[in-house]
């Protein structure tokens, strides 16, 4: 980011401002105004922040226009086709690819983590055996600052670099706990001689009468849909983990506050939203029904799984996560799957179709990722902790930056208010 000397001329009523306009090094121009309220007495008022660069970051870049996602510089289509997960996840908490010497190490450190305090079991089961898989996590990654207290100093840089391994490395495991719970399963300990994905399957689907031989294609598919969920700028939770870390809390709470966030069926509940739609279609002969109701504009009914609110274009996120669906659905079939039938169905309808074309509705990420994981076995309950587990890397380098940057104050949004004006109380015999 650079001051381009250039300013932007801001007048109204008898005051005149000249704002500063920084240049980022992708991305349009931004107007600084750090200093509005200070110098004219206003607000700027902007809903939901959709015009408004709360920080600055080396991370990821989005150009929602074109279609294009990087993290560090790398386009994700490249780092999903020729890296795995945990390569990603060096790159975005320390800025650059590793060596093999330096991969080596870190998938060491994050494979020799992956184990929960045992003491953890009794808070597990603490839980209405009905709990959502995401009210579990959400109340456990918090209550990992109890359980690892000599990693909740954010000022010791080492304390912060042993809390990111952590929960790089735990969080498979709370989430498959957590799925077993739920499902009255035992739990299922990790294996150091899996890889991060297969290790994650292992322990959501072995039992101890009969263990889980995963197939490799099923892992690769599920270490793509980590590896595609990893990062995505400054959403909703990755807002949330930078405005709790904000404060000082520790890291543990911070992505907590994700996980809440992340909860949300705007945020990290579409891939499920689009499965239960695939579901309430039901059969392939259904499909020019929901189409026509698609295209109707009197009718609330909306495809879900399709278009992007960032991206204007295409998901490139999506062509990836396509292939891994191919792959996943020729292993196990779509035959004796209604809702798989419908889902290819859909596709082929929605990439064909003029309407489809003309708005730019293609499938995406949470569309191919819904049925990837259905495939395999997970029920939709599980769809947004697996997607938490996969952004706990990128929720871990947004805070990890924000805790060194040296401009760091505590978020403090304005507001507009249109309540009651100054009025003077009135006893309660007098109303």
């Amino acid at each position: 980011m650079k001051d381009t000397q250039k300013t932007a001329k801001l007048t109204f009523d008898d005051t005149e401002l000249d704002l500063p306009i920084l240049s980022p090094s992708a991305g349009p121009d931004v107007i600084d105004i750090r200093k509005l309220y200070a110098q004219g007495k206003v607000f700027t008022y902007d809903p939901g922040f959709t015009s408004t660069a709360s920080c600055d970051s080396t991370i990821t870049y989005i150009d929602g226009d074109v279609g294009q996602l990087l993290h560090r510089g790398y386009p994700i289509d490249q780092l999903a086709e020729k890296s795995h997960y945990l390569e990603v996840c060096y790159l975005l908490l320390y800025g650059e690819l590793p060596s093999a010497e330096q991969l080596e190490d870190f998938e060491f450190r994050v494979t020799n983590h992956t184990m929960l305090h045992e003491q953890m079991q009794n808070f597990f089961r603490g839980f209405r055996r009905d709990a959502h898989p995401m009210a579990i996590m959400v109340g456990v990654v918090g209550a990992m600052s109890a359980f690892y207290p000599d990693s909740t100093d954010i000022q010791d840089p080492w304390q912060r670099e042993v809390a990111s391994i952590r929960l790089i490395a735990k969080m498979p495991t709370i989430a498959a706990w957590a799925f077993k719970y739920s499902i009255g399963q035992p739990f299922v300990y990790p294996r150091n001689d899996l890889d991060y994905a297969a290790n994650f399957l292992r322990m959501c689907f072995a039992v101890p009468a009969e263990d889980y031989v995963v197939n490799p294609i099923l892992a690769r598919a599920m270490d793509r849909i980590f590896t595609l969920h990893a990062d995505h700028e400054q959403n909703a939770s990755t807002s949330t983990v930078r405005l709790a870390s904000s404060s000082g809390a520790n890291p543990f709470a911070c992505i907590a506050a994700g996980v809440a966030c992340l909860w949300g069926p705007a945020h990290g509940g579409a891939n499920q939203a689009c499965l239960e739609m695939l579901r309430e279609i039901g059969t392939v002969d259904r499909i020019p029904e929901f189409i026509d109701r698609a295209k109707d504009k009197d009718d609330p009914f909306r495809l879900m799984g399709f278009g992007h609110r960032v991206y204007k274009n295409f998901d490139p996120r999506a062509k990836v996560m396509k292939q891994s669906a191919d792959e996943v659905l020729d292993l196990l079939g779509v035959e004796n799957n209604p809702t798989l039938q419908v889902a290819k169905e859909l596709e082929k309808i929605a990439l064909e179709d003029p309407y489809f074309k003309e708005k730019k509705l293609y499938p995406n990420v949470d569309f191919y990722s819904g049925i990837i994981l259905d495939a395999m076995g997970f029920p939709t309950s599980m769809f947004t902790p697996i997607f938490a587990l996969a952004r706990t890397v990128g929720w871990i380098s947004q805070w990890k930056e924000m805790i060194a940057d040296p401009q760091l104050k505590i978020g403090r949004p304005r507001q507009l208010y249109v309540g009651a004006e100054l009025r003077d109380y009135v006893d309660v015999e007098n109303r």
